[in-house]
Formats: C-alpha cells, structure tokens, sequence
C-alpha cells in the first residue's frame, strides 16, 4: 500500500461510504490545490477536513464564515507594542498547512477575497510586508447550496481559484447505520492516525510533477478546455488556469495509480469535477433546463481522446 493510500484509509474510518470523494481530494493535495465543497450542512464536509488534517499531520485551523468575520481575521493584522515602541505581526488564520472555509459564501465579499492571494500565491500581505503561508498549504471551503439563509454566490474570480468543486451528497442507508455505530460510545475520529507528514506530502508533490505528459494529452486538454469556450449553452468558459489545473490533476491521478506517465483517462476522471463550477450557462441552457454537468458530458462525448502507442 502506498502512503498515498494510507492517508485516504485513514481517512475513510471516519468519512464513511464517500472513498470517490476522498480519492478527489486527495488529487487535488497531490496536485497543489483547493478544493470546494458545496452541499447541504450535515454531511461530513468538515469532518473530512479534519480528518485529511490528522492524517498527513497537518497544522489545521477553521474559521466559520459569517457576516462579521473581518479580512483581518484571515490575513492577519499589525499591533504597536508600546514597550518596544514597533509594530508586530500577528498571525492570521490562513498561516497553517490545512485550512477550513466553514460556509465560506455567508461572508461578505472583501472576507471572500482576502482569501484569494493567499489562495494563489501562498503568501499575505499585511501593511505592505509579505508573509509566507507554510508549506504544503490547502484550502478546503464549504458552502452551502445558494438560496440558503444568508447565503451569496462567489465570485467567477473567486470560484477559480477552486481546483476541484466537490458535492458529497447524503450517505447510503448502510453506510449512515455503520456511522451510528461507529461513533456510538466513542468518537471516530480519535482512531484517526498521522501516517504521514508535511515533508511527505511536499515529496509526493514533487514526485506528481514529474509525471510525464505527452502533447497530444496536452492538446486534449486544450481542445477539452476551448470547446467551453465556444459553445451556446455556455456564457463564460473556462479559463487557461482551468487547463493548467486539469493538468496537474490528471498528472496525481497518474500518479495514484501508480504511472509515471498520463493516459486520456486520468484526463476523463479529473475534468468535470475541475470545470463544471468554473461555466456560467447562457439563457438558452437554462431554458432548455440543461445543466453545467450536461454540457461537460456532451463535451467529454464529443472530443476525440487520442491514441497514443
């Protein structure tokens, strides 16, 4: 078993019957990502950040996300220590290895963003000095779907940033009875072990990124990526981050299944979970009742993988 598959086992004792969810997860730590989870409260989007955090050893840091939260409680902020007559630095919450957007889309929108160098950069700017987030460093966010109370939608800026776009869904029946009984007595994530570290995951990173990928898979990429580009269903296609993102996705799938090189289907298992958050639909999709999935399909259906010997 690989350490990989070690830390996704680990994590499976206590995110119960979602093994696809953790695995995309798990791509997206490999891939240097973030991930979003949008879906209804209650089922398990915070416990599978927990546990992701546990098992690789992880500094792991929440902030749920409300209307008074103030940039600063992300970033960080600078106080005058009158004794030493200097400013110093006090660190935000950003500044750890896993960190959780609780309900990130009932904050307000400069909240939102001063998520987004970080996001990008790995690093905080505060009164001008920059300041480096530590590595390896992930966000993973919640929201809850929109229409909810209190809640507002991202910005397209801030939704790609995200690598992944993930809907956990309600459990099976037999899997919600194993939870009951799981935590009946006990709680499970205690039985949760640190099977690797920080230097692991960044050495896995590093090993992702030599996975070898030929041109054509590049160019499937690109034609996947262009054909969002220039369809009626779709308003705003994705961008070049989005390619770049599939690429490196498609590169840790390899890398799970232990090759060194990238086949089409790594490509086929990351695209949709990578793009689909990333469209906005023209009036003629949604009056046609056609959603974002549905045109991915389409797409997916409609583009020739190529052949490679």
């Amino acid at each position: 078993m690989t350490l990989a598959e070690r830390v996704m086992k680990e994590v499976a004792k206590v995110f119960v019957g979602k093994n696809d969810i953790i695995r995309k997860v798990m791509l997206a730590l490999l891939a240097q990502g973030h991930v979003l989870l949008e879906d209804r409260p209650g089922v398990g989007k915070t416990t599978l950040a927990l546990a992701m955090s546990k098992a690789i050893r992880a500094e792991y840091r929440r902030i749920q996300f409300t209307p008074d939260v103030m940039p600063s409680d992300i970033t960080g902020f600078s106080m005058y220590d009158k004794e030493r007559g200097e400013w110093n630095y006090e660190r935000g919450a950003i500044l750890c290895n896993l960190f959780l957007a609780d309900e990130i889309n009932r904050a307000s929108s400069r909240t939102q963003a001063a998520l987004l160098e970080a996001m990008e950069e790995g690093r905080v700017t505060v009164d001008g000095i920059a300041h480096e987030i530590p590595k390896p460093f992930m966000v993973i966010a919640t929201q809850n779907p929109v229409g909810s109370a209190g809640t507002q939608l991202l910005p397209e800026s801030q939704m790609d940033r995200f690598m992944v776009c993930l809907s956990i869904g309600y459990p099976s029946p037999a899997d919600e009875v194993d939870m009951l009984q799981r935590k009946r007595g006990r709680n499970p994530m205690d039985s949760v072990e640190a099977v690797a570290s920080g230097e692991d995951v960044l050495a896995m990173r590093l090993d992702v990124e030599t996975i070898y990928v030929h041109q054509e898979i590049d160019e499937y990429i690109v034609r996947l990526v262009s054909a969002t580009r220039d369809n009626s269903f779709i308003r705003l296609g994705a961008s070049p981050r989005a390619s770049v993102a599939v690429a490196r996705l498609a590169q840790a799938s390899a890398f799970l299944r232990g090759r060194d090189y990238v086949l089409p289907d790594d490509v086929l298992e990351v695209f949709p979970d990578c793009i689909t958050h990333r469209l906005l639909l023209s009036p003629k999709a949604k009056a046609e009742h056609c959603s974002p999935e549905d045109v991915i399909r389409t797409i997916l259906e409609n583009t020739r993988p190529p052949r490679l010997h």
